[in-house]
């Protein structure tokens, strides 16, 4: 079996439509930086109160990739 080393970082996405948008704009903007992405964990969801409603989802996740072997 292959070993594998990993390394954490953490982001916050932004989404004015929900947390699950939230996070998949977190996951796709780091893969256009880091390769091996692998998994995530959420960490934190907060929002941003407009008139008294929910204008923006804020969720900061840590992702989790794979280090070049």
């Amino acid at each position: 079996m292959t070993s594998h080393v990993y390394k954490k970082i953490e982001i916050t996405g932004s989404s004015s439509v929900g947390i699950q948008d939230a996070i998949e704009n977190a996951v796709a903007k780091t893969a256009e930086t880091l390769d091996k992405l692998r998994w995530f964990e959420v960490v934190e969801t907060r929002g941003h109160i407009d008139s008294g409603k929910i204008a923006h989802w804020q969720v900061t996740v840590k992702i989790g990739y794979a280090l070049a072997e």
